[in-house]
């Protein structure tokens, strides 16, 4: 099912607006702050905050988002059924489209998680400790801000 690398969409997103980042300095620092804001642990924590952000990137129709959000998503330890309950809700306020973006938000967690997965091991191999973040997100330390 998976026609595209969500890794590699990651890294293209990031390399096509570097020069937009480096010649709006001031525009990315804001959007990097409010996001950061947003996410920020509160009442709803910075997972639940994530689903409903990868929720509305499907509802959106956006890959980029779902692959930003999912990486985010995996590095706050979300599960499978977590990841599914979420993608029940957009399916049932999005119909169709959702439902084929979900699929593919499936696809990038199975992708994603695995090389996650892959990474841990080799680092425990090596005989390196792996802690898990708890924060920050994922896409807030990615190069996009």
């Amino acid at each position: 099912m998976q026609t595209k690398n969500h890794r590699d969409l990651i890294h293209d997103v990031n390399d096509a607006l570097a020069p937009f980042r480096a010649t709006n300095p001031e525009l990315m620092q804001g959007f990097g702050g409010m996001a950061k804001a947003a996410m920020a642990n509160g009442e709803i924590t910075s997972k639940y905050k994530e689903l409903i952000a990868l929720a509305l990137g499907i509802s959106q129709h956006c890959s980029a988002c779902i692959a930003f959000h999912m990486k985010a998503l995996i590095g706050l330890g979300v599960t499978r059924e977590e990841l599914e309950e979420t993608l029940a809700i957009c399916v049932y306020m999005g119909g169709g489209p959702a439902l084929m973006y979900s699929a593919e938000a499936l696809a990038t967690f199975d992708e994603l998680a695995n090389r996650q997965i892959l990474t841990q091991v080799k680092d425990f191999l090596r005989g390196g400790q792996h802690t898990h973040p708890s924060m920050p997100s994922m896409i807030m330390t990615s190069s996009i801000f």
